[in-house]
């Protein structure tokens, strides 16, 4: 851990704990029992507006920051509502309503699926992420800065 008061910038890894929760209250993910969240700020690997507000945090600092739909994962776009053949899913996927999912993309990206509806001929599916749409209120700790860039 670094000495004095080093503010996290992009390039530092830092590891932080988190609790993320909706609007109204309900908690979508938490680090708690698990090991801290370990990132390397400006490459991505969580959504912009958490990394943004990362930034500048010290070791030791909580905070709460509410991140709008825009800087976390997009409003819900009603053209990832899709209808496919029932015959293009494989049999041996067992559906159900609500059942989440993945698939990956042509270039390698993983694609969250919900399925919405089905019946012997179709099957429904929603590609939003399930947390589009939705503001999100984060608690976070910055633990420590592990490695500065």
């Amino acid at each position: 851990m670094l000495t004095g008061n080093p503010k996290a910038k992009t390039g530092d890894i830092v590891r932080i704990t988190y609790t993320g929760r909706l609007d109204d209250g309900t908690q979508f993910d938490s680090s708690e029992g698990r090991e801290p969240l370990q990132i390397t700020l400006g490459t991505g690997e969580v959504i912009p507006g958490l990394e943004a507000h990362l930034l500048g945090m010290e070791p030791g600092t909580r905070s709460t920051v509410t991140i709008p739909q825009e800087a976390a994962y997009g409003p819900r776009r009603e053209e990832a509502v899709q209808t496919i053949e029932r015959a293009n899913v494989p049999p041996e996927l067992n559906l159900r309503r609500g059942a989440r999912m993945q698939a990956r993309t042509a270039t390698g990206d993983v694609l969250p699926i919900t399925v919405l509806d089905f019946d012997d001929n179709v099957v429904k599916l929603d590609t939003n992420h399930p947390l589009a749409g939705k503001d999100l209120v984060f608690d976070v700790e910055l633990l420590e800065i592990v490695r500065a860039a």
